[in-house]
């Protein structure tokens, strides 16, 4: 008999995520498989003793990158891939990774390093993005969920103020995409294939996060918008994925953001397909 953990973040007191790992937790168990969530800190990374009772495969649903590399050295799978996690859990890198594989998303810079007690402010290179990209423009930062750390920037002083705040943070310059704000289309995606999809709109942000106070509807997706999302999460390696498209000018679809533990209740709820059922198949046939 197969038996799996499903870590998640002890540290995280919000309930979503503890739910997110019952969600996995029950496919398993409906799967046939002998089934413990664990919280990060309930695996001791002993590099000496290695894994105590090491289980069959391990889905991953948290950001704790080190463990994640730690468990698949030790022989076990992980999904997703320790990698895969850590490019998509900082957007600067998951961008470089969608620009190389001609992904289509709004024009994107990625800030260089400036270390925290240094500034480069006064070389000019804050004024060239600026001039660059105008305003409105969106500054993200590296690392960031549920659309926290995304901030819309409309005023020079505003720009100026944001980017000294971030030294020593990574972060990107991306355009606004004026023609999807308060709306997008979240997409997961499990082993090349799409499992569901809700459109997304808020009438009150920049963003269409539900944590954010967006509401959320099924969506059928045209044949463009299934192309882009499957090849988003193909170029990050991701076999589980949830892809936010955004509605670009001329109704042309673009990538927001490719989350490698894209969180599945809310598709749940609006869709009434539980996308953790998909996943637990996926990884059985990818094991045998």
């Amino acid at each position: 008999m197969k038996s799996c953990w499903v870590i998640y973040n002890g540290s995280l007191i919000s309930d979503k995520f503890a739910d997110q790992a019952h969600l996995v937790a029950e496919a398993a168990e409906r799967a046939g498989i002998r089934t413990v969530i664990r919280k990060n800190y309930e695996v001791m990374m002993d590099l000496q003793q290695g894994v105590a009772s090491p289980p069959s495969f391990v889905v991953f649903l948290d950001k704790d990158i080190l463990l994640a590399t730690w468990l698949k050295a030790s022989g076990i799978p992980v999904f997703n891939d320790p990698e895969v996690i850590e490019t998509c859990d900082n957007k600067a890198k998951q961008y470089i990774r969608l620009a190389q594989a001609g992904i289509p998303m709004p024009r994107t810079v990625v800030a260089p390093k400036v270390y925290p007690n240094f500034s480069i402010s006064g070389t000019g290179y804050f004024e060239q993005v600026l001039a660059d990209f105008g305003l409105p423009m969106i500054i993200k930062e590296g690392h960031g969920s549920f659309g926290a750390k995304v901030y819309l920037i409309e005023t020079e002083k505003a720009f100026f103020e944001k980017v000294d705040s971030l030294r020593g943070v990574d972060f990107v310059f991306q355009e606004f995409v004026a023609s999807s704000r308060g709306r997008d289309i979240r997409v997961n995606t499990v082993g090349g294939r799409i499992v569901a999809a809700m459109y997304r709109h808020s009438e009150t942000d920049f963003r269409a996060n539900i944590t954010n106070g967006g509401v959320a509807e099924p969506i059928e997706l045209n044949d463009e918008q299934q192309q882009i999302a499957l090849d988003a999460a193909r170029a990050v390696g991701a076999e589980f994925a949830g892809v936010d498209l955004l509605f670009g000018p001329d109704g042309r679809t673009l990538v927001c953001e490719v989350n490698a533990a894209a969180h599945i209740r809310n598709i749940y709820n609006v869709t009434a397909i539980n996308v953790a059922d998909a996943m637990i198949e996926y990884i059985l046939e990818t094991l045998q």
